[in-house]
């Protein structure tokens, strides 16, 4: 099977599950990555991983790793870290510091970040519209200043999560902001979380896996849905120490 190039301004995408079965996931190509086509992936199941000579490559991924928000865990040590440690968890507050963070960690088995210039554009752009949301966290540093030291990012449509990617610079940074804005998303409405991957660090929060077309149901069912209260910008969580000082 030859693999589709999508042409600009017809958002339209093929059938993924017939690229799960004949082309590993791959389900287009394209030169574009506007907000339109993004919304329109997300809808199918369907992401961008990865930019090459000035084209983008378009993914679905069975099984498809996802956590369902009222069946987050929150391990021991962790647990004790929210209990014990100073921190603040935000959304929104500075979106774009988040992206580009993320796409400077380095990963394992990674060469580069598929996060490059155009991705962080495009995704900026999705947050101006009001579809891509981040969580930050911050940690006390050395003068007891917060500090941004973990968050992630991902897209917004109706009462679905897509989680695109995070970064920690501290131990517990990005699981603190996971652990406080998972309950969070969920009191705005949000019913799914889509993990992509199927991961360790993911499965320790509660995610299981389920096939491309029960995915797929879902997203149906749950994308045209309203939220019950807008994600907002400001702070979601927090447990600071008297007198410690914010700087963002």
């Amino acid at each position: 099977m030859s693999v589709p190039f999508l042409p600009p301004h017809d958002y339209r995408f093929p059938d993924p599950g017939r690229a799960l079965r004949e082309t590993e996931g791959l389900v287009g190509v394209s030169a574009d990555l506007d907000a339109g086509r993004l919304l329109s992936a997300y809808r199918a199941g369907v992401f961008p991983w990865f930019a090459e000579g000035g084209l983008f490559y378009w993914f679905a991924v069975s099984p498809r790793a996802v956590l369902l928000p009222e069946r987050l865990h929150v391990g021991r040590s962790l647990a004790k870290t929210l209990r014990n440690k100073a921190y603040r968890v935000t959304a929104n507050r500075c979106f774009q510091r988040v992206i580009a963070a993320c796409a400077s960690r380095p990963r394992p088995h990674q060469d580069g970040t598929w996060i490059a210039p155009e991705f962080q554009t495009a995704y900026a752009r999705l947050h101006a519209l009001g579809h891509a949301h981040s969580f930050e966290c911050f940690f006390p540093d050395g003068a007891g200043r917060l500090r941004l030291a973990g968050g992630f990012y991902g897209v917004q449509i109706g009462r679905v999560f897509y989680g695109e990617s995070m970064f920690a610079d501290a131990p517990d940074a990005s699981k603190t902001a996971f652990a406080c804005a998972v309950p969070y998303l969920a009191g705005c409405g949000l019913a799914l979380i889509d993990c992509q991957q199927d991961t360790e660090h993911l499965r320790r929060f509660g995610s299981h896996t389920v096939d491309f077309a029960a995915f797929q149901t879902a997203l149906r069912d749950l994308n045209g849905q309203p939220l019950r209260r807008e994600i907002g910008c400001g702070t979601v969580a927090e447990n600071l120490c008297a007198g410690m000082e914010e700087a963002v």
